[in-house]
C-alpha cells in the first residue's frame, strides 16, 4: 500500500484588491450619478447606424475605416469606437428630460504607450429645455475640480465632432504641459432629429471621458500598457 502525502493549503494568503482602472471608474460613477445622471449600458458589439449613422458620422469619415475600426459579420457589424451609442439609444428610448452616463469598453486600432485597441470610457449626456455651453462648462469645471481639486487649471479649446456642435477639448495645467483630459459639446440638433427629439424645445450637452487617461494621470503612471501587464508589483501599488 503506498504511502499518500498529504498537503496544506499556503498560510500565505495575499487579498487581492479592485483593479486601478475600475477605481477610477467606480468613482467617475459615483460622482456623476451625484450630478444627477443614471447609469446606462449597451452591446459593445454595434451596428453602423448606431455606432456612426444616428451620431451624425457619415460613410466618408476616417473613423469608419477599415484601418481604425474592427469591422466584424463581413461590415455588417462594429465593436463600439465608443459609448455614444447607448446615448442613441437613451434618447430614443426615453421621455425628456433625460441624464444618462454610459461606461464601458471600446475598441479602436490603436497601441501605443498612450492608447490601446481596447480601452474605457465614460460618456454623459443631459438633454433638457435651453441647455447651452453654460451648463457644459460649470458642469466641466465641477468634474475636474472633483478629480483634481480646484487648485487645477483648465483651459477649452475649440475642436470638432460630428455629434456635436459647438464643440471643445478640455486641458488641464500638470506642471508646465497642458494635458487634453476630455472632449464635450452641445448635442448637434442633427442627432437630436434623428431620434425625433423637437430641436425648437430641447437641446443637450454632452462629453467623454478616458478613463485610462484619468487613472494616468491620478497615479502618474506614463505607459498605458502598465495598466493591463498582470504585473503584480505594479498592480500592488494601488492596494
Amino acid at each position: 500500500m503506498s504511502s499518500k502525502e498529504i498537503y496544506l493549503p499556503s498560510k500565505n494568503k495575499e487579498l487581492g484588491s479592485i483593479h486601478p482602472i475600475n477605481k477610477v471608474k467606480f468613482s467617475l460613477e459615483k460622482l456623476l450619478c451625484s450630478f444627477g445622471f443614471e447609469i446606462a449600458e449597451g452591446p459593445e458589439i454595434e451596428s453602423e447606424k448606431y455606432n456612426f449613422d444616428m451620431l451624425n458620422i457619415p460613410s466618408t469619415h476616417p473613423a469608419r475605416e477599415m484601418h481604425d475600426t474592427f469591422y466584424v459579420n463581413n461590415k455588417k457589424s462594429v465593436l463600439r469606437t465608443h459609448t455614444s451609442p447607448v446615448q442613441v439609444r437613451c434618447m430614443l428610448s426615453n421621455k425628456m428630460p433625460i441624464a444618462f452616463i454610459s461606461p464601458g469598453k471600446v475598441y479602436r486600432k490603436d497601441d501605443d504607450s498612450t492608447h490601446l485597441p481596447m480601452f474605457h470610457q465614460i460618456e454623459g449626456i443631459y438633454v433638457d429645455e435651453n441647455v447651452n455651453f453654460a451648463h457644459l462648462k460649470d458642469l466641466i469645471y465641477k468634474i475636474c475640480f472633483s478629480l483634481f481639486g480646484d487648485k487645477i487649471k483648465l483651459r477649452f479649446r475649440p475642436s470638432f465632432f460630428p455629434f456635436t456642435e459647438p464643440s471643445a477639448e478640455v486641458d488641464i495645467l500638470f506642471g508646465d504641459k497642458w494635458l487634453e483630459i476630455l472632449g464635450c459639446g452641445i448635442v448637434n440638433p442633427k442627432v437630436l432629429k434623428n431620434c425625433s427629439i423637437d430641436t425648437k424645445k430641447y437641446s443637450g450637452l454632452a462629453f467623454g471621458l478616458g478613463i485610462e487617461r484619468i487613472a494616468m494621470l491620478k497615479y502618474g503612471v506614463k505607459d498605458i500598457r502598465d495598466f493591463y501587464k498582470s504585473n503584480l508589483d505594479f498592480l500592488r501599488q494601488f492596494k
